[in-house]
């Protein structure tokens, strides 16, 4: 079910808080657990009982785990339920690849291929597998006691807002919010959690969508035919679909949690003003670089190591990760470690040349990133590098299969706009003001008419559109 579809917003979102804010503060949880199933059954019916499963192992071995206090077993129980998670996350989202790969080199070697059954990928996958890590990690490491119940701990994994696609939050930082969530429900948060929905869905629905309908129009074009000025449009517009399509989920998702008196991590930190790619990690899925720092990074040795090329290998085995956890395909990976080695040669020498520049560092950061989606979107290595030589080799294109109209040029500039108009200080300040916990009347009055305006023009293009994908639904 996506945030931002009829069904979701006009039946299932209405009918899920009006019986939540009637509801007695003893059966809240239970409601939004009810609820959080309903939500991934409806779009997951067969693996909905795969992720009750997994939760119910996971909720009793990491029970066991913190009862013992012989360290041996202790690992040997973390060791069970990250076994449990990865392999099934490695099964079902990399099985398809991995045998595609060996069938490719057995043909090669004129040897006969394994027979496979393509596997279809469960929704969320990747999102709820690191919270179950978070949570046994957590409390492996006595950061936090694991929760006192089971249905309290299907709720954090299963919490529909964050479930599909996040935002990462890790255990502890939510672990108390389970319990004393209910009396945040203040009107206050009711009113910003809405303002903030009614926002997101409109950069998902109004800029998103546009610009996503137009990146596939341009590189669904025949690579013969397609020109180096369309596809740097194409790829200018698929930097924007997937900023303001995710940025735009994680928007909605944190408006939903504080209107149950949730307080979700921020996600998205205006990424394309970043100064270096460095930086850019630390505005883009932010949770996601948290995740990598604390669970992979840190482990590895972090920035604690002998040598500076450990610490520099270390830096690109957690970007080749996280390529490789955006999808099972060479282009993302490719992705990642091409990430990774911006930010090993920022650590060698290229940071500190880019601090001189300051704020206008983003002239080096944006290009660098926007190539980066180039692989991403295509996720085929060789095609990519196909398309990247087009874009640095003039070509004329066919302007009968693809040009921009005003639509395509008016929405180009407002995305444009929202990206970048955050580099100046005032409007910085407004940004601020505007996430700011403390609404004056005024504040509210305002922001309630600017959002809904925003919905009505968003359900307007909704119910006038078939196109409507959510990138991060893949992952």
């Amino acid at each position: 079910m996506v945030f931002s579809s009829i069904v979701f917003i006009f039946y299932f979102l209405p009918i899920f808080f009006l019986v939540y804010y009637l509801a007695d503060k003893r059966y809240k949880n239970a409601i939004i657990l009810l609820g959080s199933v309903f939500f991934y059954a409806w779009g997951a019916p067969k693996f909905v009982f795969v992720l009750l499963g997994v939760t119910v192992i996971d909720f009793y071995v990491v029970r066991l785990m913190d009862s013992q206090q012989e360290k041996a077993r202790r690992v040997m129980l973390l060791s069970l339920s990250l076994c449990i998670n990865l392999g099934l996350l490695v099964y079902f989202k990399y099985s398809n690849f991995f045998v595609e790969n060996v069938n490719v080199l057995l043909s090669q070697l004129g040897m006969k291929q394994v027979p496979w059954t393509k596997l279809i990928l469960p929704i969320g996958i990747s999102f709820y597998t690191f919270e179950t890590i978070t949570y046994v990690v957590d409390v492996y490491r006595s950061v936090h006691k694991p929760l006192r119940n089971f249905w309290d701990y299907q709720m954090y994994i299963i919490l529909f807002p964050k479930l599909i696609a996040g935002p990462i939050i890790r255990f502890h930082d939510f672990a108390d919010q389970i319990y004393d969530h209910a009396q945040n429900e203040t009107t206050d948060n009711k009113l910003r959690g809405l303002y903030r929905f009614f926002f997101g869905l409109g950069k998902k629905v109004l800029i998103a969508n546009v610009m996503g309908a137009n990146a596939d129009a341009i590189l669904n074009i025949p690579f013969g035919e397609l020109g180096t000025g369309q596809l740097w449009l194409g790829v200018l517009s698929y930097t924007f679909q997937i900023y303001f399509d995710f940025s735009g989920y994680s928007d909605m998702a944190i408006g939903l949690g504080l209107m149950m008196g949730f307080r979700f991590p921020e996600n998205f930190n205006n990424p394309y003003i970043a100064t270096s790619v460095t930086d850019f990690w630390r505005r883009w899925h932010i949770t996601l670089g948290s995740w990598m720092r604390n669970y992979l990074y840190i482990p590895l040795g972090g920035n604690k190591v002998n040598t500076r090329l450990r610490l520099y290998l270390n830096l690109w085995l957690v970007f080749l990760a996280s390529g490789l956890w955006h999808g099972a395909a060479w282009g993302f990976i490719f992705w990642g470690a091409y990430h990774g080695f911006f930010l090993v040669i920022e650590r060698i020498f290229l940071g500190k040349w880019l601090e001189k520049i300051g704020r206008f560092a983003f002239l080096y950061t944006f290009p660098v990133v926007l190539v980066g989606w180039l692989f991403f979107r295509l996720e085929s290595l060789g095609t990519s590098l196909h398309y990247l030589k087009r874009m640095f080799v003039w070509h004329g294109g066919d302007i009968r299969f693809w040009r921009p109209d005003k639509e395509y040029i008016t929405y180009l500039l407002i995305a444009a706009v929202f990206s970048f108009f955050s580099i100046s200080g005032p409007a910085r300040r407004l940004q601020e003001k505007l996430l700011s916990p403390d609404y004056t009347l005024k504040m509210h009055y305002a922001m309630m008419f600017l959002g809904i305006v925003v919905f009505i023009l968003s359900a307007g293009k909704i119910t006038g559109s078939d196109f409507n994908p959510f990138i991060y639904f893949r992952f």
